[in-house]
């Protein structure tokens, strides 16, 4: 049981990689068109359609394609916006909101855009949800919407959940999802130790996780709607899925059968697994690159843990990380790989871990992080966006970096410490 935790620890222990030093930080301060977003005069369910313009905002200055106006102005949903006071305050767009509640309880939200420049509307649409306290999802969507009608680069992650494991005590965890500002939260497993959370298919309708609940630990498949449930494997030490391959079919797990922790590719259709790694230290946390045929990993087979790529079909190993002697978790997007590294503590005495980007093609190094411990790193399905972990005074954020805008963002969480996250 020691030999398990100090596994998990290594894990934990995990900070930050930095940016591919191959992507361009994109910096458009100057031409960026400046948005006013206001909840019409006569508008009604006030309330909730408050808190969606305040998400709205927030998912606005986060995409980094718009800049956020403070000017004051309203007007009836029906009627068009004071145009000679918008544009002489400089406002190049005017959104404006306004809601409908159903007797069903669905809730409808309308959105009216607005070319102050052009004095046209623009676009008009509206977004529904059955769940009023899923209210965020319908700014996100909006946020979306706005941003392709333009044809900015892609901020689709926002309408996706993140799922994530939150300590409740000792021995004790539960499984919760989310949107990525983690307004919206819900639990999905609940009693008992359950960590290590993965979405298991593009719709997230499934997930994997690993389940201390059992004789053994456990990986277990969960869809969350159905609450349908298979185990996968199981192992007399630990065991975790660490990556799911682009259309699900191919998994990698990190397990012990023999208290020894090595890589396995699990094959969703026929169940068959192979071993990838055998080491008689630790290997973990494995990830896809260069279409399915590489893996990196952490290892602590120099003494310390450290970043190693491996084709699967070979035994050679190759070093990928020569900074720092303390490296620990890492994910991959194509090429582009971000892992954590704990650097020298501060003259408070306080430790340090940072996220840093590189490539497996060229020797470039990119710090993304600078303070705090900054711990599981995953790239947006577009490979331009960071999700992360903040741990900072006792307190878990969710923490977001925008790669191509030298832009990052914390979203505080409020009902314990996050364990790990995924989207």
């Amino acid at each position: 049981m020691y030999k398990i935790f100090l596994l998990i620890s290594l894990i934990f222990s995990s900070v930050f990689a930095q940016v591919d030093a191959n992507l361009e930080i994109i910096k458009k301060a100057n031409s960026l068109p400046k948005i006013l977003v206001s909840v019409a005069s006569n508008a009604s369910e006030i309330e909730t359609l408050n808190k969606v313009k305040k998400s709205l905002v927030e998912d606005l200055g986060v995409s980094g394609h718009f800049e956020l106006a403070t000017a004051g102005s309203q007007a009836r949903y029906e009627d068009i916006p004071d145009i000679i006071s918008l544009s002489n305050q400089g406002v190049s767009l005017f959104l404006n909101l306004s809601a409908q509640k159903e007797s069903s309880g669905a809730y409808t939200l309308m959105i009216k855009l607005y070319d102050i420049n052009a004095r046209a509307l623009i676009l008009e649409k509206n977004f529904t949800t059955s769940q009023e306290e899923r209210y965020v999802f319908l700014a996100h969507k909006a946020a979306i919407s706005i941003n392709d009608f333009f044809k900015a680069p892609s901020i689709d992650w926002m309408d996706k959940f993140v799922v994530f494991s939150v300590y409740k005590g000792s021995g004790k965890a539960d499984i919760m999802i989310g949107d990525y500002t983690l307004t919206y939260k819900k639990t999905v497993v609940s009693g008992g130790l359950n960590i290590f959370p993965k979405w298991a298919d593009k719709d997230q309708k499934t997930i994997y996780y690993t389940s201390y609940n059992y004789k053994k630990p456990t990986l277990v498949k969960l869809n969350i709607y159905t609450r349908s449930k298979d185990v996968v494997m199981e192992s007399d030490g630990m065991i975790a899925c660490s990556d799911v391959n682009e259309d699900g079919t191919k998994l990698l797990i990190t397990a012990s059968p023999n208290n020894q922790p090595d890589i396995y590719l699990y094959e969703t259709r026929t169940k068959k697994k192979t071993q990838v790694t055998n080491f008689s230290g630790i290997d973990v946390g494995a990830q896809f690159i260069e279409d399915d045929s590489r893996i990196v990993f952490v290892s602590d087979r120099l003494g310390n843990p450290n970043i190693f790529a491996k084709s699967i079909n070979s035994s050679g190993v190759e070093r990928l990380v020569y900074h720092s002697n303390n490296n620990s978790s890492a994910t991959a997007y194509k090429n582009n790989i971000v892992y954590s590294s704990k650097d020298s503590s501060n003259e408070m005495g306080e430790k340090s871990f940072n996220l840093y980007l590189i490539s497996t093609k060229t020797d470039n190094l990119t710090r993304l992080t600078s303070s705090g411990i900054n711990q599981f790193p995953k790239f947006s399905n577009d490979g331009q966006t960071l999700l992360f972990i903040k741990s900072f005074a006792g307190t878990s954020s969710v923490g977001i970096i925008r790669l191509d805008y030298s832009k990052s963002f914390l979203f505080p969480f409020n009902g314990g410490r996050i364990q790990s996250i995924d989207w």
